[in-house]
């Protein structure tokens, strides 16, 4: 084999630093810029926000007498009004930036990161940590154990039991499997026993059982005694639990004897209890929602502004500003005017990311205003490229830019991505959303009669009465995804 030299050309598209910076702050959510915001200011001594601006500029007679406009708010009229730029702070420094950097160059290699401080203790304190506190089941259940006067053998027999309970609550090796897997043949089986009893009496109620049954059994009987219908709730729990479940209330009145208001009565009592009580031990973060942006009504326009509330509002240090002036080589200023050159582009990135984050949000508004006004059953069939060609912009911006970014509307909070729907025919040659589909299902649905709810094929034949063209299939896969159970489990044969 011959070891050679050959030129080959060729043409390979490349993004310079700036736009993967760009483009990884336009898909990042809410919080995920927040963190990053923060990263950014503990790494680079040039930003700052702009609350702790000690030296704010002072308003000139030409910017008082007229004001920029803003890039946060737009008004829907006839097209959505794309916003300016604001300048980042001074224009001297502003006309220094390059436009692009080397297409085959990384940002660290342009811009060496800053290390962030290390303590010089032994010890590293976790601070985000120090008052977050999760407690699993076992945890809880060990802790009342502690608590219970025991032999060290049923202490022993207590242990081994909640290790054999799972995060829901219930017990999942059979009380024998446990007797047999102790080593002391002192031990019965009765003792076993009387010790899972004392455990299924900690709390939360229900846990330690065996089965289902079982389970809401432990929570009946820590009712108080003269709880209403508390006995009758007892023996269909223990006896037709399985009926239960399918409200067949004929089924039990005839079993049991009880009236069907009795029967009724029970079940709701029934229903106040949990068939997973570990559930309320398990200590889940929970996610709030927190809107990207807002659409409300003046004036009969839509009118969208951005959250301001959500991202910090930042700045350069104008007295690293200052020093940068003095235009010398010395290794302090070419550290602060990397830094400075990395503090401009981060600030452009994230005006361009509200600006586009605002276009995208309104025309989807001016396009959704049906929506707006009389809710999902009035949504317009829409996708992505349709807002990319009305907005100049490719397909993966508007993926990018409706990805877990959010929209508070008179409707209720609605991700981006929810206003993008496939699409059926109608009748009279016209389209309609896949959404406002399940809004009509779940409408028609909700006004069944229990005892003889609506089949998919009598759901697909409303439908076409109201000239929607869509198949059976279509329908049961709509039905299914907004969480509604079949006509054969929504039955209920009370009359």
């Amino acid at each position: 084999m011959k070891v050679s030299l050959q030129l080959k050309i060729g043409q390979q598209l490349t993004m310079t630093p700036q736009l993967q910076q760009a483009i990884r702050l336009l898909q990042l959510s809410s919080l995920d810029l927040h963190q990053e915001i923060q990263q950014n200011l503990y790494d680079n001594p040039l930003l700052e926000l702009a609350e702790e601006s000690e030296n704010p500029p002072e308003p000139t007679p030409e910017n008082s007498q007229e004001k920029a406009p803003s890039t946060t708010e737009t008004t829907i009229q006839e097209e959505p009004v794309d916003s300016t730029s604001q300048d980042l702070n001074s224009d001297d420094w502003d006309a220094s930036i390059p436009q692009d950097l080397p297409v085959d160059a990384n940002w660290d290699d342009i811009y060496q990161p800053t290390s962030s401080i290390k303590s010089t203790s032994s010890e590293t304190m976790d601070f985000e940590n120090v008052h977050n506190v999760t407690e699993s089941l076992q945890d809880h259940l060990l802790w009342q154990l502690n608590l219970t006067p025991l032999s060290q053998t049923d202490l022993l027999i207590a242990e081994n039991i909640i290790d054999s309970i799972d995060n829901n609550g219930m017990l999942t090796t059979p009380p024998e499997e446990i007797w047999g897997s102790l080593d002391d043949d002192e031990i019965e089986l009765d003792e076993v026993v009387a010790v899972l009893h004392r455990i299924q009496q900690f709390d939360p109620p229900g846990v330690g059982a065996t089965n289902l049954s079982e389970c809401l059994l432990i929570q009946l009987s820590q009712f108080s005694a003269d709880t209403a219908f508390l006995e009758e709730a007892k023996r269909l729990v223990s006896e037709h639990l399985d009926l239960v479940g399918q409200r067949d209330y004929k089924k039990l009145e005839k079993l049991t004897g009880y009236s069907q208001e009795i029967i009724g009565a029970a079940i709701l009592l029934i229903q106040t209890l949990s068939p997973h009580p570990g559930e309320a031990i398990q200590n889940n973060d929970v996610e709030y929602v927190v809107p990207d942006a807002r659409v409300t009504k003046l004036d009969d326009h839509w009118q969208v502004s951005l959250n301001q509330d959500i991202t910090p509002k930042l700045s350069i240090n104008q007295q690293y500003d200052q020093l940068i002036r003095r235009a010398d080589s010395s290794q302090d200023n070419t550290f602060l005017k990397n830094h400075l050159q990395e503090a401009k582009w981060f600030l452009r990135s994230i005006e361009s990311r509200n600006d586009t984050l605002l276009r995208v949000a309104s025309c989807i508004v001016e396009l959704q205003q049906r929506f707006l006004e009389q809710g999902p059953e009035a949504m317009r069939p829409m996708v992505l490229a349709d807002i990319a060609e009305k907005l100049k912009l490719h397909e993966s911006t508007i993926s990018r830019v409706t990805t877990q970014k959010y929209l508070d509307t008179p409707q209720g909070v609605f991700e981006l991505k929810y206003f993008f729907s496939s699409h059926v025919a109608t009748a009279s040659g016209g389209e309609c959303s896949s959404t406002a589909i399940r809004a009509i299902l779940k409408k028609m649905i909700s006004a069944e009669n229990p005892a003889k709810p609506l089949s998919d094929n009598k759901l697909t034949t409303l439908l076409q009465e109201m000239g929607i063209q869509v198949a059976r299939r279509t329908v049961a896969k709509y039905r299914e995804g907004i969480g509604i159970p079949s006509s054969s489990e929504r039955k209920r044969f009370k009359q």
